[in-house]
């Protein structure tokens, strides 16, 4: 095998006899090289993407929440709340109602979704970094207040601090519709603006308003009931554990979700995304691979009468033919190397200076270049990726050897 390794190798950093196998071979090696480059680079932005949809969302999203498996609503949600807080690892554990109902303020009306929280949601979400005006408020002794998505205040020109208050509406769950009173048909209530946040996430800055749940369980005619229990959890707890724990002591009728889960459209998109990009590049090297393949062809031809020489030196057919796919190997190894290296390079250069930048209008965006993120399970994929072309090679180049030996 020493032999086979020595002489392979020798090849690879050996001048060739004729200058198109030259060319071609260092053609062979760029073309796997860019490509590796190219994944890494890709991968990495995907998941600086990941790691910014989590951020921003985590702002809001708890790290765990418990639904019901069937149907809206938790019966009985103090309880369940309970039982969760008791749970090690669990630092707290509060009941949340949300549905979509109507707001209007002055002249302007909007559809929103009303989730109601207690005066504790401060403390179990990051709510307090986010409010861009106002102050995080539910209720004062004297009236009842919300927390507005950005897109509610605009959309209904209210802010913190205006004397009117906001009328919200929501369709009534149980009884009869009278047709001649459509607005027996609704539950209402008003609140005044406290607040205003923004996480420059759509499905949270466009048309959530946050408000006691008293004042949720009123207009959707719950009483102890809520759609979810929402969960922080202690420093240091273990995430899946908890998990675990709380799912074995509610029972089948709960879910249990983590952040990822509650936006699974979201990552999944992105990783959908992601592995479709990294496929495609797939593909390329494997035509950056037919490179190789000449590269090893030629090599076979130039190195005919050496090929002789072994074989009176007493090398075996099998000896001679791993020389050419050890060959083949080096080359795929060599270019996946300097590409990880040179995809590393770009992504550092990246997040340190931010070379590219996001096209359009920059005042909308939450940052203005592409994020990089390197994790190393990627490094692990791509270096598989360009080995297994290397194997494809390898396949080739010895069928083509054993059909030279057998002549």
């Amino acid at each position: 095998m020493n032999f086979v390794l020595k002489i392979a190798f020798r090849y690879l950093k050996s001048k060739k006899t004729h200058s198109a196998v030259n060319i071609i071979s260092i053609v062979a090696v760029c073309g796997v090289m860019v490509t590796t480059a190219a994944m890494v680079c890709v991968l990495s932005v995907f998941n600086g993407f990941t790691s910014l949809i989590g951020d921003k969302l985590s702002k809001l999203d708890p790290p765990l929440v418990v639904n019901a498996a069937e149907g809206k609503a938790i019966a009985n949600a103090d309880s369940v709340a309970a039982v969760v807080a008791a749970v090690e690892g669990v630092e707290m554990a509060i009941p949340t109602v949300a549905d979509h109902g109507l707001a209007v303020y002055d002249d302007f009306q909007m559809p929103v979704l009303i989730k109601g929280v207690p005066d504790s949601y401060n403390r179990l979400t990051g709510i307090n970094d986010v409010i861009i005006d106002g102050e995080f408020l539910l209720a004062d002794g004297v009236a009842q207040y919300a927390v507005l998505s950005v897109g509610v205040a605009l959309q209904l020109r209210v802010r913190p601090g205006f004397v009117g208050g906001v009328r919200i509406y929501a369709p009534k769950r149980m009884g009869n519709i009278n047709l001649a009173n459509p607005a027996g048909a609704f539950r209402s209530d008003t609140v005044f603006a406290a607040g205003v946040y923004q996480v420059d996430q759509s499905d949270y800055d466009r048309d959530m308003m946050i408000v006691p749940i008293e004042t949720a369980r009123f207009l959707f005619n719950y009483t102890h009931e809520a759609t979810g229990v929402e969960i922080s959890l202690l420093p240091g707890a273990d995430e899946a554990r908890v998990m675990q724990e709380i799912s074995s002591r509610l029972g089948d009728g709960y879910t249990v979700k983590n952040r990822l889960m509650q936006q699974d459209y979201a990552f999944r998109m992105v990783n959908i995304e992601k592995w479709i990009s990294f496929l495609l590049l797939g593909f390329i090297m494997v035509i950056a691979t037919f490179n190789v393949i000449s590269t090893l062809s030629l090599l076979i031809i130039e190195k005919d009468e050496s090929i002789v020489t072994f074989r009176n030196m007493g090398a075996t057919n099998k000896q001679i033919t791993q020389i050419f796919v050890t060959e083949g190997w080096l080359i795929s190894i060599a270019g996946a190397v300097v590409g990880i290296v040179t995809g590393l390079v770009l992504c550092w250069l990246q997040q340190a200076f931010g070379l590219i930048e996001l096209q359009g209008a920059t005042e909308m965006l939450v940052v203005k270049v592409y994020p990089v993120e390197v994790r190393l399970s990627d490094l692990l994929v791509v270096f598989a990726a360009v080995a297994a072309v290397g194997l494809l090679t390898s396949a080739v180049t010895s069928i083509a050897m054993r059909r030279k030996l057998r002549r």
